[in-house]
């Protein structure tokens, strides 16, 4: 078994020729599409009060992510964790119910940018290490514990250490910042937001705000207990069995557990070729968690986000999800409501038991003339086992970057990413730390 030696030997030894190159392509794909959320994610009200906070209570010199105002390392972490994380539509890790991205990103971008100095391809590999730590740590961390907490509890540990390496921490100043990013990472029980959807979300920003704070300190000499979550089973893969190649992507920007209904509606729909207004009744047959997901009447985009009836609904309107579908405007969709009214839900033993390695839903739909149909049972799209293309990740990611912030930004970003490898992080950097109004010809 390795001890914490070996994993932050890890974190600071380990080099981009020393990653096989399909998980080079696979940080790639999980950059692209983190961005692409932030853009999705930087005109919500949530977003807008996070950054209006960083900006105003934890001034700096860093610019945050698409809003242009500056705040301190800490607190552009947090308030790009908070943006991505204002729309649920961002990568994750089934076997720890959460994810790493939405956290890690922001972080390192905040780190790199105080330190001036990374190339594209650190940059790359910083994120890649802390996907393999941050998903090791959220197994061990929910192994050791009874409460099922946010992401930003265990993403922190994993934040603490990358940013470590960039900063140039030495390893017991490496080790100093793990154990007081665990000891003041967000212990907050996720089904508290799951029963009563608000911004709290899945604590991605504190954690990153956390995570860096505590690398911060650490070298400056603060000192914290050894990291209980990395003396366990858990990391004896690490660096053979790469994580980072078994994150879920997300089609649709709502909570994964919802996903498994949504490509059950969606199938009946495209099979037997009905309009939404045909519709007498819906049941979804899941999980215990997506049942949870009970919000009907939804008033705001975060219940919107968290609720299995209201995307099943939109999803039969509209034969998709987008960002635009789930904004506060269009929550007043009156065929969207009744269908997401009028929408049960039960739960399966079976379902139950392979979760949460397995999302399964099932629907059965009656229409107004008398017919019923029902779907066999399906999981979420874009799972780890069956992930989408390249070109359907790109499609995403144009569809919810370009509607913010234009066709021409849009494609340098892309064309940022991929040649980051190559590059410097001058680029990237400039593109995604400007403001939405700041034309193309002045973010590089």
């Amino acid at each position: 078994m390795l001890d914490t030696n070996d994993i932050i030997a890890f974190s600071r030894e380990l080099t981009w020729d020393d990653i096989p190159l399909k998980v080079r392509d696979q940080t790639k794909l999980c950059l692209m599409d983190l961005i692409g959320v932030a853009a999705g994610g930087i005109r919500t009200k949530l977003s807008n009060i996070a950054c209006g906070y960083a900006a105003l209570d934890m001034s700096g010199t860093i610019p945050m992510i698409f809003d242009g105002r500056k705040a301190s390392v800490p607190g552009v972490a947090m308030a790009g964790g908070m943006t991505i994380d204002a729309l649920d539509g961002h990568d994750g890790f089934n076997p720890a119910k959460g994810h790493a991205g939405c956290g890690l990103f922001p972080a390192l971008y905040a780190v790199a940018q105080d330190s001036k100095s990374i190339s594209g391809k650190q940059f790359l590999l910083a994120l890649t290490i802390g996907y393999e730590l941050a998903c090791r740590a959220a197994l061990a961390q929910h192994a050791s514990v009874s409460d099922y907490h946010t992401s930003g509890s265990w993403v922190s540990v994993a934040i603490a250490a990358v940013a470590a390496r960039i900063m140039k921490l030495s390893l017991d100043q490496t080790r100093h910042a793990m154990g007081i990013a665990e000891y003041h990472g967000p212990r907050s029980q996720m089904m508290r937001c799951i029963d009563h959807p608000t911004m709290l979300k899945d604590g991605s920003g504190w954690g990153a705000m956390c995570g860096v704070s505590a690398a911060r300190m650490a070298k400056a000499g603060f000192t914290g207990a050894p990291a209980v979550i990395l003396q366990t089973e858990h990391w004896h893969d690490l660096g053979e069995n790469w994580l980072i190649t078994q994150q879920y992507f997300k089609p649709y920007p709502v909570c994964r557990w919802a996903q498994g209904p949504i490509a059950a509606v969606l199938d009946l729909k495209s099979h037997y070729e009905f309009k939404s207004n045909e519709i007498a009744s819906v049941h979804i047959t899941s999980f215990h968690e997506a049942v949870r997901l009970g919000q009907k009447d939804v008033t705001n985009t975060e219940e919107a986000q968290y609720s299995t009836s209201f995307p099943c609904a939109v999803a039969l309107v509209h034969d998709n999800i987008l960002p635009k579908h789930i904004t506060d405007d269009a929550l007043k969709d009156s065929e969207v409501q009744r269908l997401s009214s009028i929408l049960t839900m039960s739960e399966d033993d079976h379902a139950n038991l392979v979760f949460p390695e397995s999302r399964l839903a099932r629907a059965d739909i009656n229409l107004k003339n008398g017919r019923s149909l029902s779907s066999t049972w399906f999981e979420p799209k874009w799972d780890a086992n069956a992930p989408p293309t390249k070109k359907e990740l790109t499609k995403k990611f144009k569809d919810y970057a370009t509607p913010v912030l234009g066709e021409t930004r849009t494609e340098a970003i892309y064309e940022a990413v991929f040649t980051l490898e190559t590059t410097d992080t001058k680029q990237l950097f400039g593109l995604i730390s400007s403001s939405l109004q700041k034309p193309l010809a002045n973010v590089s």
